[in-house]
């Protein structure tokens, strides 16, 4: 059921911004915690034996009216890893980053231009554990939709924002597969008009629905 008793919609930026504040983590849970990860749909994946490299990512929720919307990127084709993906804007936690979520604000200046002073750091979700070594600490942000962006060529090729109603609707959230030496590997995957959204950034926007809507 996607509206509220008086009629408003429970992906409204008020409706949605108050049911996430009861339910996001206040500070980044431990890693041996963590629930979301490339295991989640894949049993045999173990976390066991791995040290992992910290990094954070941005989900940017835009405050728009009357339906909140979530930002992504669609990272440049000559990228080394995930090249041409859709991605939220994020990276590897420096040294001097003072937190994840600074971490996560610094990566979505870099890559798209957007300025810190317009999002409002709301809360953590679980750190999702990734088969490649590392832990991506998910960190949900409150944006001005009067913010401008500014696009890094060198990072990415573009941004776009998707409706909140479409990514936390569980029908949309397809599973696929693909062989990977040799064995199935299953994920989400949530293709939206042209746009293929999977893999990690989907496995995070699943965790993101069944934290918030679940």
């Amino acid at each position: 059921m996607n509206t509220l008793a008086l009629g408003v919609s429970l992906f409204a930026p008020d409706a949605f911004f108050a049911r996430a504040a009861t339910r996001l983590d206040r500070e980044p849970v431990p890693q041996e915690t963590a629930r979301l990860g490339d295991e989640h749909l894949n049993p045999d994946i173990t976390a066991e034996g791995i040290t992992f490299r910290d990094a954070a990512v941005l989900i940017p929720v835009v405050a728009r009216e009357p339906e909140a919307s979530i930002l992504l990127t669609q990272r440049t084709a000559h990228l080394s890893a995930h090249a041409g993906q859709i991605a939220f804007p994020g990276g590897k936690i420096e040294p001097d980053d003072a937190s994840a979520a600074a971490a996560a604000l610094r990566e979505a200046e870099e890559e798209i231009g957007l300025s810190p002073a317009l999002v409002e750091p709301l809360g953590y979700l679980p750190p999702y554990l990734t088969r490649t070594g590392y832990r991506i600490i998910p960190v949900i942000g409150r944006v001005d939709p009067a913010h401008s962006l500014t696009i890094n060529p060198n990072e990415v090729v573009d941004a776009f924002e998707v409706p909140l109603s479409f990514l936390m609707t569980p029908d949309n959230h397809r599973q696929g597969s693909r062989v990977f030496k040799g064995t199935p590997r299953y994920f989400y995957e949530m293709p939206f008009n042209e746009r293929y959204i999977w893999g990690i950034t989907a496995g995070i926007i699943r965790g993101l629905y069944e934290r918030v809507y679940g």
